[in-house]
């Protein structure tokens, strides 16, 4: 496998580069589920923990406030850790302290706030969402968000006009919006918080 270098890994991330992506998942994902497993969760605890931190760093990259002080490796593990540390205190668990299995670097607080920690559920249960489309409509509103013209969009998908691209824009946008809007837990977070 490729091995990137941390510099790659954030503009990788900033690109939302497939490629990086995965190497993430291999690379970084065993390590974050034996910190979760070794702590009390489970394996679905460990891939929404990872999913979570991905998304805040993600945040962090794209409003230009990232600045590496140790490896990409230990930063994720720490924000994982931190994610995991409220996860455990919301659900009131009883834990003496956290069975470290990396080096971890203390966080400054805005890095996890409560705020971005709803704006990450909530963008997890859009991206499930978003995958429960069907293929079609994924690839349509990947090149829509991408800015490409409707014009492109009609030929790459081999539609016959860019008035239907339109039309199935409009319809795959609306079949996205009413899953989430019918999803009991947007709803939950919407309530706590119209802001987002």
């Amino acid at each position: 496998m490729i091995h990137y270098s941390d510099e790659a890994i954030l503009e990788g991330l900033r690109l939302r580069s497939d490629y990086i992506i995965n190497f993430i998942y291999k690379e970084f994902f065993p390590l974050i589920r034996f910190l979760v497993n070794e702590n009390g969760g489970s394996d679905e605890d460990s891939e929404d923990i990872f999913q979570d931190g991905i998304i805040i760093i993600y945040n962090k990259i794209n409003i230009n406030q990232l600045v590496l002080t140790s490896s990409f490796k230990t930063y994720m593990y720490s924000v994982c850790r931190n994610l995991w540390l409220q996860k455990l205190k919301k659900r009131k668990a009883i834990f003496e302290k956290l069975t470290d299995v990396e080096e971890y670097i203390e966080l400054p607080i805005d890095v996890l706030q409560e705020a971005s920690l709803e704006q990450t559920e909530l963008h997890r249960i859009i991206q499930i969402h978003f995958l429960s489309l069907e293929e079609n409509c994924q690839k349509l509103l990947k090149l829509f968000i991408k800015n490409i013209p409707l014009r492109e969009i009609a030929s790459i998908l081999g539609f016959k006009t860019e008035k239907y691209a339109k039309t199935r824009k409009y319809m795959c946008k609306e079949e996205l919006k009413k899953r989430i809007a019918n999803d009991p837990r947007s709803q939950k977070i919407l309530k706590n918080d119209p802001q987002i």
